[in-house]
């Protein structure tokens, strides 16, 4: 079987195409643009595979995608604009890529009659809740530019879903950490900084919550909702992990043999949604159960970054985020 992966330099999609390599005998078609988030360093153990091949391209560009998507059988679409600041600053990029590009995907999918197309979404989309969990029947509530894009997605996916009957499934997952996720995210961005000795940016009290999980448990469940999900599904993909992120900070400290003086609080981002949870009922009623236990992951995480400074210290050489690196990051 011929898969095509979107977006498969960035953190999920490489773990996701590694995963798929050495489970399946499936040849995957990567196609990513490579913007400052693609980096075909993190598909270089594979790269020499014969099950793999990499396109260059943009998911907005009509005729890559459908040359792209030529004798495929599924398409997972990890293709978006992903930095919540970014988004803030400007829109336009992520309404472009993450709503136009889910469209030309789709468009080309349904031209191409792929038996299976997978939207990969967030749980951000969901917006901030006090108390409780959202379920995928849950109203979406978007509450800035990034998330909104993503649901607009996801509104859109669904649409061929029944206005054309196209094979659309969605998930939507809580935040995901583990090797080759880039430096300006919560995680990495707090492990990196702390290696270098320098201290981490925390916005607010501290006390905005995120239910965390392993990015291969999250690639896991991807799999498992494409060959055992229904069409026309949304599927919440969590980790059941909450933590508030004065919690996590302590935590990579504590690891890391820091004290709490290289904590530096910043103004808190706009729209900053304080909790996020989601619940995963359904997909675990068909049998998909998270694998890693979150204290032994975060260790494999912090190792990886350890033992992968070339690969961290390229990307932050280059400037992440210009005059304002180290002060923002996205969770």
């Amino acid at each position: 079987m011929k898969i095509m992966v979107t977006g498969g330099a960035g953190f999920i999609g490489s773990n996701f195409i590694r995963h798929l390599l050495k489970k399946y005998d499936y040849h995957i078609v990567n196609l990513d643009k490579l913007t400052y988030a693609g980096n075909l360093k993190n598909l270089t153990d594979v790269s020499n595979n014969k099950n793999y091949s990499f396109i260059k391209g943009d998911i907005c560009d009509k005729d890559i995608v459908e040359k792209a998507m030529e004798g495929c059988s599924m398409v997972i679409n990890f293709a978006a604009e992903t930095h919540v600041d970014r988004a803030i600053i400007d829109a336009g990029s992520f309404i472009k890529t993450d709503v136009y590009g889910a469209y030309i995907l789709l468009q080309a999918a349904k031209k191409c009659k792929i038996k299976r197309f997978i939207q990969i979404s967030t749980d951000e989309v969901y917006g901030s809740i006090e108390n409780g969990s959202f379920s995928e029947d849950s109203p979406l509530n978007p509450r800035n530019p990034y998330s909104a894009s993503k649901a607009g997605a996801d509104k859109l996916a669904f649409s061929f879903f029944t206005t054309y009957n196209m094979p659309i499934i969605i998930t939507r997952s809580s935040n995901n950490f583990g090797p080759y996720q880039h430096p300006e995210k919560f995680i990495p961005l707090f492990i990196t900084n702390l290696l270098e000795g320098k201290k981490v940016p925390l916005y607010g009290d501290g006390k905005n919550t995120r239910d965390w999980i392993y990015v291969l448990d999250n690639c896991e469940a991807i799999d498992f909702v494409m060959h055992k999900g229904k069409d026309g599904e949304i599927y919440n993909i969590a980790g059941n992990n909450e933590k508030q992120n004065i919690e996590m900070v302590n935590l990579v400290l504590k690891k890391l043999n820091k004290d709490k003086s290289y904590i530096e609080y910043v103004t808190d981002r706009l729209g900053h949604d304080r909790r996020y949870s989601i619940g995963c009922q359904k997909i675990k009623r068909l049998g998909w159960r998270p694998k890693h236990i979150f204290d032994d992951s975060l260790n494999l995480t912090i190792d990886w970054y350890k033992n992968n400074v070339s690969w961290w210290k390229g990307i932050k050489n280059r400037g992440i985020r210009g005059k304002n690196e180290g002060k923002k990051y996205s969770n």
